[in-house]
């Protein structure tokens, strides 16, 4: 029926987002609490020079993790045609990156990670390392439009930087 075309990948979000969330939660809660931040990976691989690369990623999550974050990462689905010119499922591009799988989403083929980002870390509280304002999406996630929430980042003669709130580099 076309009135529901539409519902099941919106269905499937909200139970993969839940999910999810659970399964964070009950990570979080066996050890130190550390804030938590989630990588738009298919704008920051594009961070260094433009071209799409792992090491702007990886780059980023040594920071962030230096900063007493716990981050992750979520892709678009053609993220690994962008990067390595196939599809890559969760468990390839964490080990590209060199985390734990559970760290890494690649979204739905068919649809943006943009409000899987969003509606993930406004429900757990993270910040989004994107220099995407999501301009088009923010107004639906109020919370995310708070100073420090979307942090932006890239190079600079070299350098990875990262606007994180109250972090001096």
């Amino acid at each position: 029926m076309p009135e529901f075309e539409n519902a099941l990948p919106i269905a499937g979000l909200a139970i993969f987002l839940a999910l999810l969330l659970g399964l964070l939660w009950r990570r979080r809660s066996t050890r130190a609490k550390r804030p938590l931040a989630v990588l738009d990976g298919s704008n920051v691989m594009h961070w260094k020079d433009g071209t799409p690369r792992i090491d702007p990623l990886k780059a980023t999550l040594r920071l962030l993790d230096k900063h007493g974050f716990e981050a992750g990462v979520m892709f678009d689905a053609n993220a690994g045609y962008l990067l390595a010119g196939r599809y890559l499922r969760e468990s390839a591009l964490a080990r590209m990156l060199e985390i734990d799988a559970s760290r890494v989403l690649v979204v739905p083929k068919g649809v943006q990670a943009d409000p899987y980002l969003l509606q993930y870390a406004s429900g757990a509280k993270a910040i989004v390392v994107s220099n995407d304002r999501f301009r088009d999406r923010i107004e639906g996630f109020p919370q995310m439009a708070a100073p420090g929430r979307l942090v932006r980042g890239g190079y600079r003669e070299g350098e990875l930087w990262l606007d994180l709130p109250g972090v001096k580099d």
